[in-house]
């Protein structure tokens, strides 16, 4: 867990979280973002960034993503996708992003001041399995175990995540996942499958430790709004989906324990072409 101290100058009432996921820079896209994510600290507190950040997981690919979100001026909070893995560069993937003073998690959490306040970040990348009705099992040969078993694991190392964050009192608590936790989102998807697109493990962690929301990406056919079944709002924040270089959310800060239905989403900022179809 990365812990900051939080500042004590002003206390608004809500802090506003930009996230987007599944921006795919390759070594060509350098400058893509950066005039979008300039507007930034004029109107966010942070910027999520809900993993494939790349088109194949190349270092230098990463690079450029580091160039696009160097010294905004607000944290920048990571998780890696499936094509940040792809190129088996990962550990190079996340060292250029933390270059840069990225917050990059997985199964671990980070603690920002906003104006006085701590706003906490779990994250991991998640994985596959299916949802409920409809999932795979644990069960059988060891190639299906070892498939299940990877998305437990990280269903619990988010809620390990998590916890850290109610043990710190933080007044909002996100979780950050590139995988889905909920079926919702991805209405739009083939429904064939739903079942590599996330699992309901991801949302039995989220609503054991509790969340104000839950962001993700991966799903690029899907559907910005959902909740799962403990009632934590989700949003799919792949820009195929809301089809703007970022999603700007307003969480409120007026104590723990807020209704996450008082969420708000605006998007903003220019809007960029969906260009890519695999996930």
């Amino acid at each position: 867990m990365t812990l900051l101290e939080p500042d004590r100058t002003d206390r608004p009432s809500a802090v506003r979280v930009a996230a987007v996921g599944d921006i795919h820079l390759g070594e060509d896209c350098a400058g893509l973002l950066r005039p979008a994510f300039d507007a930034l600290p004029d109107c966010a507190d942070l910027l999520l960034l809900a993993g494939d950040l790349t088109r194949h997981g190349y270092v230098a690919e990463a690079e450029v993503v580091a160039g696009e979100v160097a010294s905004l001026g607000i944290p920048v909070v990571a998780v890696l996708g499936n094509h940040d893995h792809h190129a088996d560069q990962a550990d190079g993937v996340t060292r250029a992003l933390r270059d840069v003073g990225v917050h990059v998690l997985e199964g671990d959490s980070t603690v920002l001041p906003v104006a006085g306040h701590k706003v906490g970040v779990a994250g991991v990348k998640g994985f596959c399995g299916g949802f409920v009705g409809r999932s795979a099992g644990e069960f059988g040969e060891p190639e299906m175990k070892a498939f299940v078993r990877t998305t437990r694991r990280s269903a619990e190392r988010l809620a390990r995540a998590l916890a850290e964050l109610n043990e710190h009192g933080c007044a909002v608590r996100i979780a950050l996942t590139h995988f889905s936790p909920v079926p919702d989102t991805l209405a739009g998807e083939p429904p064939e499958i739903y079942p590599f697109l996330g699992s309901y493990l991801l949302a039995e962690a989220i609503d054991a430790q509790g969340a104000d929301l839950a962001v993700h990406g991966h799903a690029h056919l899907g559907t910005e709004h959902g909740m799962t079944a403990g009632g934590i709002r989700v949003r799919n924040v792949a820009q195929p989906v809301i089809d703007h270089a970022f999603a700007l959310y307003r969480l409120p800060l007026d104590g723990r324990g807020q209704d996450a239905s008082t969420t708000s989403a605006a998007r903003v900022a220019r809007p960029l072409p969906a260009r890519y179809d695999n996930r």
